[in-house]
């Protein structure tokens, strides 16, 4: 989930053959160039899709979109696929004079390139039309694609948390004698709800220190600068041996503030962001989680509904009521009505466990990832500036005698 090659990310080689190639899919999101000016102004991205399914118009397409299509594609796979875990989206930054930096430009190409090629290598969502669309579509039928969004496909993730919130939060009119809950309860369920609250929790603990880590070395780099320039002045004002050295030391002080700052942008891309990237996909994962849980609530009240409705049958059956054919034709359509809302409940349900069984396997090479950049570009730093005060230490001692 960052610039190496991810878990997320295929081969980028082209086909010779593609009938000779297991199929593959792969996409690249690069050159973001700024388009327009004052707040009409928005970030273009190439993405470019190599691939030899045969579905696709070719081996090679290069097509230009924005962000906005990229939520399109979010929005449009949210809706689509039950029970599925949705990649998430890089945030949208409201701070202008954020927006357009060349850092937030980045952070943000790098989380949309995660994003697209984690649904390209995902088995469903890959035959998703959206996906060929959002992949091949020239500019003008992208546009009309994003602005044809009408009913189902205006709902966010965001309103489905709320759902869930409500769902979950009945204690009140359940000790109030208004409402009985309607809440899924197996223990199936409950353990997976805990470790997604539970990896929420922690992930976002992990990120904040890492923000930290990230802060305190540009934060140093910055000072060791401000340093490096005093003490080199202050190696002019003698000419001798010890000018020379003062002057040497402020040179060294830049060069490992240089390393600093380099390690802190290292740290920020493949390490901070990898961890806010999976923050966000927990957010998307409890997304599902709401849906389940609507799903379940409509289950059960529908169930409700044709016990009651059952009631009423039983009833013009024994009067033998005028009511009883369009009660029946009710009954009926109610029936095949709740035998669908099962069906699409019980896919949920055997999707969300293959899902986790997968986010799991991908979070254990991802974060293993992270963490081995981590430690590797902590190593690198720490034996630079070691390398480099070390070089100084003669000349130094040279004159503390």
């Amino acid at each position: 989930m960052n610039t190496m090659q991810r878990s997320g990310s295929g081969s980028l080689q082209s086909p010779r053959s593609p009938s000779s190639q297991a199929p593959f899919l792969s996409v690249s999101v690069t050159d973001p160039a700024k388009m327009g000016n004052g707040v009409q102004a928005y970030i273009s991205y190439k993405v470019i899709t190599k691939t030899n399914l045969p579905e696709y118009q070719g081996n090679e397409k290069i097509v230009i979109r924005r962000y906005s299509d990229f939520v399109w594609l979010h929005d449009r796979l949210f809706e689509k696929y039950k029970g599925i875990f949705i990649p998430p989206l890089p945030e949208k930054s409201t701070v202008e004079k954020f927006r357009f930096s060349a850092e937030f430009i980045e952070m943000r190409r790098q989380a949309l390139d995660v994003f697209v090629n984690r649904i390209a290598s995902h088995h469903e969502l890959r035959q998703s039309d959206d996906l060929r669309i959002f992949l091949q579509a020239d500019e003008q039928t992208m546009d009309r694609a994003r602005f044809q969004e009408t009913g189902i496909f205006k709902k966010k993730p965001a309103d489905l948390i709320q759902i869930f919130k409500d769902v979950q939060s009945k204690v009140s009119d359940v000790v109030l004698g208004k409402e009985k809950p309607v809440e899924e309860s197996t223990p199936e369920y409950e353990k997976m709800k805990n470790y997604i609250f539970e990896l929420e929790d922690h992930l976002a603990e992990a990120q904040k220190h890492a923000f930290r880590l990230v802060k305190r070395h540009r934060e140093l780099g910055e000072s060791l600068s401000e340093f490096g320039k005093a003490v080199k002045l202050l190696g002019t004002c003698d000419d001798d041996a010890l000018g020379k050295a003062f002057s040497e030391l402020g040179a060294k002080s830049e060069i490992i503030s240089i390393k600093l700052q380099k390690e802190a942008h290292h740290l920020l891309m493949n390490f901070e962001e990898p961890l806010k990237d999976y923050v966000r996909a927990v957010q998307s994962i409890k997304a599902t989680i709401a849906e389940r849980a609507a799903a379940f609530k409509k289950q059960c009240e529908l169930a409700e509904t044709i016990k009651f409705k059952e009631i009423d049958l039983n009833k013009y059956r024994l009067t033998r009521s005028e009511k009883l054919a369009e009660a029946e034709r009710e009954y009926e359509m109610l029936k095949a009505e709740g035998e669908e809302t099962s069906r699409r409940f019980d896919t949920i349900v055997r999707l969300m466990n293959e899902e986790i069984v997968r986010f799991q396997e991908q979070k254990t090479s991802d974060m293993g990832l992270a963490f081995h950049e981590f430690a590797k570009g902590q190593a690198r730093l720490s034996n630079g500036i070691a390398d480099a005060w070390r070089s100084l230490l003669p000349k130094l001692e040279a004159h503390s005698s």
